[in-house]
């Protein structure tokens, strides 16, 4: 299964990035990007659910980090790329690594002990209601009517597609829920900063620096909160789902993230979330044989239908840049 999922969005995801690969446009480069980044992530809940009883909601996050920067260190080693650690802004990259990785992956793995995996990935989908929140309200970010509609259109497309009803969510654990409630206002915090503060470093950089620092924050969290005895790490199954959560749903999927922070807008990489949740069921339908519903569809067309509407503006910055060059 975790081959199934990794290797062939792994390729497409370095395809994408590389700045010299000129098949498509930029907006379908962001489009094939937050696609791919859904392919990734949408077996990552079902991963942190089967190493959460073994690592703890801590250790989760720290292997995580800790996988995803071995990753990006092997791609720097093949593309010869060196970080320049002077010219690295400490505090913002501190700051970026604690809300956009170690903080809210250590509150999705304690919720995944409360509540399910899928109403933690329902629950997810918030992301870009808080980021457009937060963008508005401390970062000055100006948006149309028109995003805002697509927004809304979208979660009400996540509770179509899981036929989800207000009363199935009360009846989760209410703890669980506040703590991925928490995660999404931290990742919608996390990209506003790196927009605003990590944009003259490479997509490489920024992704290997902050999930480093995040390793160090979840490492000592780990150590006060719930320490891992290293032979469970010798498990198959253990090291199976950490390659796939870690290395490739950490290192490979942050550089198709902070691609879609830095050449897109916080606002438009969040738009992630709404199409996780598809994909988990597309996962399902291929892996698994289940049943695809009625409101499923309907539920998938609302989604795209507000992912349109939502990143209008993207289109528009493209249509404008195509004009300027003729």
């Amino acid at each position: 299964m975790v081959n199934c999922l990794t290797f062939p969005c792994s390729s497409v995801s370095l395809m994408l990035l590389n700045s010299e690969w000129k098949g498509i446009g930029e907006v379908g480069k962001l489009y094939g990007a937050l696609v791919g980044l859904s392919i990734i992530w949408g077996m990552s809940f079902f991963f942190i659910k089967i190493l959460v009883d073994e690592l703890g909601n801590w250790g989760v996050s720290f292997w995580r980090c800790f996988f995803g920067a071995l990753m990006l260190l092997l791609v720097m080693l093949v593309k010869k790329e060196v970080v320049r650690w002077r010219e690295v802004p400490f505090w913002p990259v501190f700051f970026v690594g604690l809300f956009n990785n170690a903080l809210p992956w250590g509150l999705i793995a304690l919720s995944e002990t409360l509540i399910s995996s899928s109403m933690a990935s329902f629950i997810n989908a918030a992301t870009p209601l808080w980021t457009m929140v937060i963008g508005s309200i401390w970062f000055s970010v100006t948006l149309t009517k028109r995003q805002w509609g697509g927004v809304f259109l979208g979660f009400a497309g996540i509770f179509v597609l899981a036929d989800i009803k207000i009363e199935n969510i009360l009846s989760e654990n209410i703890f669980g829920v506040m703590m991925m409630m928490a995660a999404t206002i931290c990742y919608g915090l996390g990209a506003h900063l790196s927009k605003k503060y990590l944009q003259h470093l490479s997509v490489t950089h920024i992704s290997f620096t902050t999930l480093t620092v995040a390793s160090v924050i979840s490492f000592v969290c780990m150590q006060i909160f719930n320490r891992t005895p290293i032979h469970i790490i010798q498990s198959s199954e253990i090291i199976l789902a950490l390659i796939g959560l870690g290395a490739f749903g950490s290192g490979i999927a942050y550089l198709l993230y902070y691609y879609l922070v830095k050449e897109g807008s916080a606002e438009f990489a969040s738009l992630v979330t709404y199409i996780v949740p598809v994909s988990a069921t597309f996962w399902g339908a291929l892996l698994l044989n289940e049943t695809i519903s009625t409101h499923m569809i309907l539920g998938v067309l609302f989604i795209f239908g507000g992912v349109y509407l939502s990143s209008y503006n993207q289109r528009e910055k493209q249509h404008i840049g195509e004009v300027r060059e003729l």
